[in-house]
């Protein structure tokens, strides 16, 4: 991550008021593809990353039981509740919650992020598929600033400054080696993508298993 949390919060705090009139086409087709793909039942729990205004949250809450949305920027979350009252949306919630620890320990079925990952680094972004995976869910959406080619160094779809998009490819190995199957990529721009991975079999099940594995054994003396 190449600025903390607090900075990245206080960023944007300061954008909230102002970010749902600030996106671009791309930025618009990946959330629509974000929302289809995630595609939750009417007893679905969401669970969504980085959920900014709750742009994805709500458009989800229609279609789902509950949705969650966490955050780590106060006034992000400040808009996405307003506009769940203002719609008079009932079944969200939002609240503090980073990629590496959600603070949510309920039931979640699918999870959904758009937008949001590409400011950890690499191995943030494996920590964070893993917490992803750790949580059972049978589906993960991921909408992002991905390369899916070399970047163009004179056209960046990022600001380096406070940015730090992964290739594809490791993305996919992230997925793949936390136990997810890549169902679906959708290549929005050369620098933006929409990744759908499921869990096979009973996911919640190994999910626990892999949680209790990676654990320290114990020893004689504990």
């Amino acid at each position: 991550m190449k600025k903390s949390i607090d900075e990245h919060a206080a960023r944007f705090s300061e954008l909230a008021a102002d970010y749902d009139d600030d996106h671009g086409q791309e930025y618009e087709a990946c959330a629509a593809l974000v929302v289809d793909h995630a595609d939750p039942g009417p007893d679905d729990v969401v669970l969504d990353l980085g959920t900014g205004t709750g742009a994805i949250a709500l458009a989800l809450a229609g279609r789902a039981g509950r949705v969650v949305g966490r955050d780590i920027s106060e006034g992000m979350l400040d808009e996405a509740r307003r506009k769940a009252a203002d719609r008079g949306i009932g079944n969200v919630e939002f609240g503090y919650g980073e990629f590496r620890s959600p603070d949510y320990d309920g039931p979640v079925d699918v999870v959904t992020s758009n937008f949001a990952l590409h400011h950890l680094s690499d191995d943030e972004k494996r920590e964070a598929v893993r917490t992803v995976a750790e949580l059972g869910a049978r589906r993960f959406v991921l909408g992002d600033v991905m390369f899916f080619g070399a970047p163009d160094p004179d056209e960046p779809f990022y600001d380096p400054e406070v940015d730090d998009p992964a290739t594809v490819g490791t993305l996919v190995d992230a997925l793949t080696d936390h136990g997810f199957v890549l169902t679906a990529v959708e290549r929005v721009h050369d620098q933006v993508g929409v990744l759908v991975a499921e869990r096979a079999g009973d996911w919640r099940r190994d999910a626990a298993v892999g949680a209790d594995d990676e654990r320290e054994p114990a020893t004689d003396d504990q």
